[in-house]
């Protein structure tokens, strides 16, 4: 079964987020646990997280199809001591605030190295982030996100991510989350059922697809290979309809959370109920 939803707003406080996307269609989605333009934010009180437990439950939002998202301000590769100390710190902050809430994945950005340090360097400072967290924390794993390879962001290729993963101690509490959007900018393609195959086959043999814990559904405003980060609508971007026809297709991914992280948040309800129609569509697929 596919569990399709976007990233919901939690104005007003985490509590709303399940309300929020049970409106939609949802069937999973993402939230920020806290402000994610601020590196501090208030402890949760046990009145929030007891009600969005409760919500949660009574919409029937299980954890495994809830995608948090991290605060874009940490960067767990940072190259400096001020600013890897701040990341990690707001880092396991998150950890905990999901393990508050009984949520079991944390979806994150890798981090960036700023031009300051190698590759090789950043890749290991993100896994040692990476590693203090899991260590003060139980339950929670830590999603890397693929992406476009925007200015030194690192995780845009797929041996990036295995590397990580090589270094992280807890091999049952990592995983990566695919963004669409992202893994086209950075040069793998989707677009047609071959080259779609030809991409998972290489994640596959490259990472594993036991390490793909979610995925994020996000058409493309440049071009392939750009390495831009530009989202656009389902169908009205660079990648096309055919590359969602396959994912939604695909039993390799039944039971994930895959994420909307479109531009319109107004037509949400309209774009999960479009691709949720792309099931059985594909020659050869189950019905």
């Amino acid at each position: 079964m596919k569990y399709i939803g976007a990233h919901v707003s939690a104005a007003g406080g985490v509590y709303n987020a399940p309300a929020n996307a049970e409106a939609i269609g949802a069937k999973a989605f993402a939230l920020f646990t806290k402000n994610q333009r601020q590196w501090r934010a208030k402890p949760l009180s046990d009145a929030e997280i007891e009600s969005f437990r409760e919500e949660a439950g009574r919409l029937g939002f299980s954890s495994e199809h809830i995608l948090p998202h991290d605060s874009y301000l940490i960067n767990l590769g940072h190259p400096e001591n001020d600013g890897i100390t701040k990341s990690r710190d707001a880092f396991l902050d998150e950890m905990q605030r999901c393990e508050q809430l009984g949520l079991t994945l944390l979806n994150f950005h890798p981090g960036a190295h700023l031009g300051k340090i190698t590759e090789e360097d950043c890749l290991k400072r993100i896994a040692e982030s990476v590693n203090i967290a899991l260590a003060k924390t139980t339950g929670v794993t830590a999603v890397l996100e693929t992406t476009a390879g925007q200015g030194t962001n690192l995780g845009w290729r797929f041996g990036q991510l295995a590397g990580i993963i090589e270094l992280v101690d807890d091999k049952e509490r990592v995983g990566v989350c695919i963004d669409t959007c992202h893994i086209h900018a950075a040069g793998y393609d989707i677009r047609t059922p071959e080259a779609y195959a030809q991409t998972m086959a290489e994640f596959d043999a490259v990472i594993g697809m036991n390490y793909l814990k979610g995925l994020h559904l996000n058409d493309a405003k440049t071009e392939f290979g750009s390495r831009v980060d530009r989202h656009a609508p389902i169908g009205e971007g660079t990648i096309g309809v055919e590359a969602f026809r396959c994912i939604m297709n695909d039993e390799r991914l039944n039971g994930l959370p895959m994420i909307l992280e479109t531009p319109e948040p107004g037509n949400w309800h309209r774009e999960i109920a479009m691709i949720y129609s792309l099931i059985g569509s594909l020659p050869g697929s189950p019905a």
